[in-house]
């Protein structure tokens, strides 16, 4: 039987498939069912910096604060009076969910200025969480606002946080920076111990008919993998942080590929909101039945084995490849 165990974040996984933040993670019995369908960890859905400012009664002076660099960004988010779990209900549902399960529970905290709501990351310790992932959603409008200032912003959430808590913790970056690896590194040294890559940004929709700008959300499908991989490859070995990979995890074969790109974990949430928990047996064993026709025999084998420092042509994961690319394809077309 292949050993199909990880690590992470310092945490000792039973195997790399974990529930990334979604939905499921809000009802306690679909938490109890993630647990016994046999996924590694479970990352809680995100607590978000607006919901601890409207608590607070200083969500007027949020939205205004700061409203020429990101104002257009938060009327993407649904209104916040129409969120079910207040921050005070959230770290109890932490509490409750490591009650009953004993697999890791990862806290999930979403947020972007700096304020009073770093301090429910020593919360969600307090609550027994097993790490933090920090959820930077940002989308700087303002053309003032050049890179280093953006880039500013993430490392200082990270090293704020970092002494706030001694737990582990991950940040979720998003793939529009233009110099990825360096800040992935500064991040690093501000005290992440993981990188999750890549967040997801929801983009808003045009409604033809109200002539209204409306949020939408569209689940995730296997392709957007590629942009994960890619990137996961090339940072693995450079930087002192464990990789997740999320977004476009579907399948054991994108599990294995996310481990062999150098992720010590691969999580997933849109194929299981689509084809129900239970996908997490499913992926398992086509995950044991495929180690066991090619002779891996474990999970730690196969880690990086085609990462940009392992492989025999690493110019695939650059331009060389984007050229040979678009030649093949232009021959391709040529022969039809």
């Amino acid at each position: 039987m292949p050993d199909l165990s990880t690590t992470w974040l310092g945490l000792e996984l039973r195997n790399p498939i974990v529930a990334s933040a979604s939905p499921l993670s809000e009802d306690l019995a679909d938490i109890e069912r993630l647990a016994a369908a046999g996924v590694g960890a479970i990352v809680m859905h995100s607590l978000f910096e607006e919901q601890i400012n409207y608590e607070a009664h200083d969500i007027d002076h949020f939205l205004q604060h700061g409203g020429e660099s990101y104002a257009e960004a938060l009327s993407y988010f649904p209104d916040i009076s129409d969120y079910q779990v207040g921050p005070d209900d959230y770290l109890e549902h932490i509490a409750e969910a490591k009650r009953r399960v004993d697999v890791p529970i990862i806290g999930s905290l979403n947020g972007v200025s700096p304020g009073g709501w770093i301090r429910y990351a020593t919360k969600i310790e307090q609550a027994g969480a097993d790490a933090l992932e920090l959820n930077i959603f940002f989308v700087p409008t303002d053309p003032e606002m050049d890179a280093n200032a953006v880039e500013r912003i993430y490392v200082d959430l990270v090293h704020s946080i970092r002494e706030a808590i001694s737990i582990p913790l991950s940040v979720k970056l998003c793939h529009f920076f233009s110099a990825i690896p360096n800040l992935a590194a500064r991040i690093s040294r501000a005290g992440a111990q993981g990188l999750t890559l890549f967040n997801r940004f929801y983009e808003p929709d045009f409604d033809l008919d109200s002539l209204e700008v409306v949020p939408t959300l569209a689940l995730s499908s296997p392709h957007e993998l590629r942009l994960r991989l890619w990137w996961t490859a090339i940072l693995y070995g450079r930087i002192d942080a464990d990789i997740a990979i999320t977004g476009g995890v579907h399948s054991a074969r994108d599990v294995l590929k996310s481990m062999m790109a150098g992720a010590r974990v691969a999580m997933t949430a849109s194929a299981l909101l689509r084809h129900g928990i239970d996908h997490v047996t499913v992926m398992l064993r086509e995950l044991r039945e495929w180690m066991e026709e090619f002779e891996y025999e474990s999970i730690r084998q196969m880690q990086g084995s085609m990462s940009h420092g392992a492989v025999p042509e690493p110019e695939a994961f650059e331009r060389a490849n984007y050229v040979r690319v678009l030649r093949t394809h232009s021959n391709t077309l040529r022969h039809r």
